[in-house]
């Protein structure tokens, strides 16, 4: 494996660690009651914006020319407004597993996306790591079961915004992979960052303005930093390492390394045992995302069939 693409594996496993924290911490914000979805979005929208537009004062300045600005608002969309902004949405009407097992299409989906407009082979290893991946990380959720129960009249309103969530960063990774290539990911950033800014604000100014932030409570201003600055300014910097250099199919593949996350959480703070379906279920994720990398991809299979006819020429 060259070094681009070690750094690639890297930097996508890492963001999805932090993931993986992130959606109870979210939900923890949101059952206190003070802090709306819209709230909450607009603040990991319009933090991480002030974070990368920050950042970017410290290093070199890259000229973006209107049409890639323009592609970058529809990249903001998908990548930012729709993923993020409606997953919290769906995440305050169902449960953290509700919303993990959703998560587990992401791979299924972005495989196809990729299928039809990358002209990228569904190949049997692809079908068969994500499978794989998908069987351990449901095992995970399922075993885990009993520690998060949820109930409500519209949980699954909030499993299909979730379901939503998935297909616009699979759509994200596919789409605009091209255009994430061209630049460095501060510059991409805070961009797409701060138009996501200007789609949320103008709807949730009134959920911010009657906030009582005198009485809110330090935890939950020190969840709320974790997610605008970890699980959002952090992670959302190590996404654009990984479109450089891994195929979509590969990205997504490490969504079930969150449900690893919340497992082992879970067992740290005493709320769970480590069992051998764990250990099974986590080394079927693993496997699954092997199994995913070696699959070959469209340059692969055409430089194959190319030197193929060139040794039929030469007999």
């Amino acid at each position: 494996m060259s070094a681009s693409k070690y750094k690639g594996h890297i930097a996508i496993l890492t963001a999805n660690i932090i993931w993986g924290l992130n959606s109870p911490i979210s939900k923890t914000v949101l059952n206190s009651g003070d802090i709306s979805p819209f709230a909450l979005t607009t603040f990991r929208m319009v933090g991480a914006a002030a974070a990368f537009w920050l950042v970017s004062l410290f290093t070199k300045r890259e000229n973006v020319p209107p049409k890639d600005l323009a592609m970058l608002f529809f990249a903001a969309l998908c990548g930012i407004v729709f993923n993020q902004g409606i997953f919290i949405f769906g995440l305050s009407m169902t449960s953290p597993i509700d919303a993990s097992i959703v998560s587990t299409t992401a791979p299924i989906i972005t495989m196809i996306i990729a299928a039809f407009y990358l002209k990228e082979p569904i190949t049997n290893k692809k079908v068969s790591g994500i499978f794989l991946g998908a069987v351990g990380a449901l095992m995970l959720i399922i075993s885990g079961q009993s520690t998060n129960v949820s109930s409500g009249e519209n949980k699954i309103a909030g499993d299909l915004l979730c379901l939503f969530a998935q297909a616009s960063v699979a759509t994200y990774f596919v789409i605009f992979k091209d255009l994430i290539s061209r630049y460095s990911p501060i510059t991409l950033m805070k961009w797409m960052f701060m138009y996501a800014s200007m789609c949320y604000i103008p709807f949730s100014y009134h959920d911010i303005a009657t906030i009582q932030y005198e009485e809110l409570p330090v935890s939950l201003y020190s969840e709320i930093a974790f997610v605008v600055l970890a699980a959002t300014f952090l992670s959302y910097m190590f996404i654009p390492i990984a479109q450089k250099t891994l195929r979509p199919t590969v990205i997504s593949m490490y969504n079930y390394v969150q449900p690893i996350v919340a497992s082992l959480i879970a067992i740290i703070v005493g709320l769970d045992t480590f069992t051998l379906v764990k250990a099974i279920a986590i080394t079927l994720v693993f496997v699954g995302v092997y199994v995913v990398t070696q699959s070959k991809s469209k340059a692969q299979m055409d430089a194959e069939k190319i030197q193929k006819e060139k040794e039929r020429e030469s007999i």
